[in-house]
């Protein structure tokens, strides 16, 4: 069942898919029907299931689902094929996890690690800059620990 991204637990699991590119403006109305269709879609012969999803910056697509759903390994196929699928339609990257998303300004960027690399080696970014941490696993840790400074990512290894 589809319920506000709020209402669901700090427990909740999290599944963050970046985007290689902003989404344009044009898009995001159509891209969040497809979002609300798929999870109200999803597991709905479960009564019990509750999931809704975000689309953060316009970048950032975020599913949520309460962690006492029971998801077995086709509901998470059932996510990465959709997800497949809204890369194809709109020509982006949503699933490539070897990149880093930061903060530039008023900006996110989207960069493969190496070059991610390259621009702390020219101080282009900083220890101060803030990342992205697509890799949190809860609702909380999204509130709490997705957007954190590279010293407080495991980013920091780059330093």
């Amino acid at each position: 069942m589809f319920v506000e991204f709020n209402s669901l637990s700090e427990e909740a699991k999290v599944w963050v898919y970046p985007s290689s590119r902003k989404f344009y403006p044009q898009e995001i109305d159509e891209l969040k029907e497809k979002l609300q269709s798929f999870v109200e879609a999803w597991k709905q012969d479960d009564a019990d299931f509750k999931a809704s999803f975000e689309l953060k910056y316009d970048r950032f697509i975020v599913f949520s689902a309460e962690e006492d759903a029971q998801l077995t390994n086709t509901d998470i196929d059932q996510q990465v094929a959709f997800i497949l699928q809204l890369q194809q339609e709109y020509e982006v990257e949503l699933l490539d996890k070897m990149n880093v998303c930061f903060k530039q300004g008023e900006f996110i960027q989207y960069k493969d690690v190496k070059e991610f690399k390259t621009l702390l080696k020219k101080k282009s970014v900083s220890a101060k800059t803030v990342v992205f941490d697509n890799l949190v696993q809860t609702k909380g840790e999204l509130e709490n620990y997705w957007e954190v400074p590279i010293t407080e990512s495991w980013y920091n290894r780059f330093l």
